[in-house]
């Protein structure tokens, strides 16, 4: 049944290699427990449960959810499946609260990588342009360094991601700032091999693609330049940058009153989710956004009463 599961998963795309593993250790577990009955029980979910109560919360969470996905995909043929509730994450205390950066940050993180060594490489330009389109586009720094040459197309205005998260593929379409950005770095990155169309988009001294020690190392350097305060614990992280996208976006739909309810579904899908519940661990409240959604509020409220007649 785990085996039929997981090939139905894998059909939709997905890389589902990671969630097999899992899978793993709760088949493993069931052979060596011996257990006589053919379908799955609440003792069996519940002693499992225990038997990893040593693990972090969140891995805990992550073992059951697929325990759960294929408690759910089997009561389909057998009603007696027992399906297990979904732990309870881990309170917001114990999760990592994202730095949103200001604007002003972002310039300055950009800037500051203008200024990165060796002068009259094109070292510098790389960053600029990294970081710059990791905060308008709000992509993975993952799927960044996998962009190559003809993923992207400056006619159209599109980057083509080919390799993002559990290999779903999406189109990013660029506005017109990020997509002269963009072309100003590929005029400069096509003067250095390889410049075939599978080559890599972003390349270091070596001409090789990005990896992520050096990114992060550099990108930790930018940080300190700026003055911006960094730790293990409390970052930024460079996937702040995609939350700061998540937040500001929202912040700007607020700020043209848009329909935000209704542009919601486009942000998630954007962002390479696959459901909006998703999306919503990204849009954590800032000052500015609490303003925005206090003051839209008002207006709705005062609106209310003068359509009532209860305001003169």
């Amino acid at each position: 049944m785990i085996e039929r599961f997981i090939r139905l998963r894998t059909l939709t795309g997905s890389d589902y290699s990671g969630q097999a593993l899992l899978l793993s250790y709760f088949d493993s577990f069931i052979a060596g427990r011996n257990y006589g009955w053919l379908y799955i029980t609440r003792e069996i979910c519940e002693s499992y449960l225990e038997s990893i109560a040593y693990l972090a919360p969140r891995t805990q969470g992550n073992r059951m959810c697929v325990v759960r996905q294929l408690c759910r995909y089997i009561a389909l043929d057998d009603p007696r499946c027992y399906i297990p509730e979904p732990l309870r994450c881990p309170s917001s205390k114990q999760r990592y609260r994202a730095y949103i950066f200001t604007h002003e940050e972002i310039c300055a993180l950009l800037q500051a990588a203008l200024k990165l060594p060796p002068a009259g490489s094109l070292r510098p330009l790389t960053y600029r342009t990294l970081l710059g389109l990791l905060y308008c586009t709000g992509i993975r720094i993952g799927e960044a360094m996998s962009l190559n040459l003809n993923d992207f197309f400056p006619d159209e205005m599109k980057l083509y991601i080919a390799k993002g998260k559990f290999r779903k593929s999406r189109w990013i379409v660029l506005r017109a700032s990020a997509c002269k950005a963009l072309g100003v770095y590929l005029e400069h990155r096509l003067k250095i091999e390889p410049h075939s169309p599978d080559s890599p988009l972003f390349i270091n001294e070596r001409h090789r693609r990005l990896c992520h020690p050096s990114v992060y190392g550099t990108y930790l350097g930018l940080l300190s330049e700026c003055g911006i305060d960094h730790s293990k614990k409390n970052g930024p992280r460079i996937h702040d940058l995609r939350h700061t996208f998540a937040v500001h976006r929202l912040l700007a739909w607020y700020r043209d009153d848009s329909d935000v309810n209704a542009l919601l579904p486009v942000l998630s899908t954007y962002m390479g989710h696959a459901d909006i519940v998703s999306t919503q661990i990204y849009l954590q409240p800032t000052a500015e956004l609490k303003d925005e959604v206090s003051r839209r509020f008002h207006r709705h409220y005062i609106n209310s009463l003068l359509g009532k007649g209860e305001l003169s």
